[in-house]
């Protein structure tokens, strides 16, 4: 058990920590090439922030364990409405009058529709990859050419934390040690967990759901956090949107293409129906502009502890 927690948390760590070397060297890489920071922010950074979930995803269906896979993406995307969001209100209420997010929300709910029902047609595999991640092209192409239409209006953005400056010999080492460290990172994070799973009779879906779940989530929570309590806990709203959107159509697509994933039964039945209801209790919130309260946020917080005590003595997957 320790061994396995002990393997949990070093991969854990050296998911971070590559896909933060990752994602600042290609970002680096991308902007020394002349590509637009824009551009850069809605493909090279997206990409390279959901690279740890990827990892752990494909590791998990090249490792005969799928329903850790699943169960990454749908626990994480739970776990983002519920914990990444509501932990941050507690902190600092989240105002949703500063940013219109209603189409990214839309799109979000769809992309959740769309995996459901391939969900229900499964095993999923290449071809409702291909239909994922054609969506995600679609949202892509629509995205970057409206950023276009919009740049003559607008200053360059610059992204956070970018370097442009950043000398070759470096970003070549940032992107190597990415590379090498995501897969690693990954293997050691589902082996533990799929070890724990066995010698605990827990379904590697629960474990999946939860633990694997929380861990890749932790990155989104302590930015989160962090943006609230510096008082800017409205960028979190978004950056969930966007990664639960990738989630589903990146992750899931990519892993699909890689070997089947079977869904389990109880999950058609019961988990992803907690992903999508999850998703629906934040319409208020977005259409109607209501302030995401300190009360809101320790609902949230108690609902998703419920469902993780639930799954856990239930045996749910």
């Amino acid at each position: 058990m320790l061994v396995d927690l002990v393997k949990i948390a070093a991969g854990l760590g050296l998911l971070v920590v590559a896909g933060d070397v990752l994602v600042k060297g290609s970002v680096a890489l991308a902007l020394r090439l002349g590509i637009p920071a824009l551009i850069v922010g809605l493909t090279v950074v997206a990409f390279g922030t959901s690279a740890p979930e990827m990892m752990v995803s494909v590791a998990a269906v090249l490792e005969g364990a799928p329903a850790i896979a699943l169960g990454n993406v749908v626990g994480s995307n739970t776990a983002n409405i519920l914990l990444v969001l509501g932990l941050p209100a507690i902190i600092s209420a989240i105002r949703t009058d500063e940013h219109d997010t209603r189409e990214s929300y839309v799109i979000m709910l769809g992309a959740s529709l769309l995996f459901i029902l391939l969900s229900f047609m499964g095993p999923l595999g290449w071809p409702h990859a291909l239909v994922l991640l054609g969506a995600l092209a679609l949202i892509l192409f629509r995205q970057i050419r409206e950023a276009l239409s919009h740049r003559a209006s607008r200053a360059e953005e610059e992204i956070e934390g970018a370097d442009i400056h950043m000398p070759w010999g470096k970003i070549g080492l940032f992107i190597v040690l990415g590379l090498i460290g995501l897969p690693i990172g990954a293997d050691f994070l589902v082996d533990g967990a799929s070890s724990i799973a066995r010698a605990y009779g827990i379904s590697e879906a629960v474990i999946g759901l939860t633990l694997v779940a929380v861990g890749t989530s932790l990155p989104e929570l302590a930015t989160s956090v962090n943006a609230a309590i510096r008082g800017r806990a409205d960028v979190a709203l978004g950056n969930v949107i966007g990664s639960n959107i990738f989630n589903l159509l990146c992750i899931i697509g990519v892993s699909g293409l890689v070997g089947q994933l079977p869904v389990p039964e109880q999950m058609l039945r019961f988990d992803l129906w907690v992903m999508l209801g999850a998703s629906l209790l934040i319409a208020p919130l977005i259409f109607y502009r209501w302030p995401f309260t300190r009360m809101i946020g320790i609902g949230f917080t108690v609902v998703y502890a419920a469902y993780v005590v639930f799954l856990m003595t239930s045996g749910m997957v």
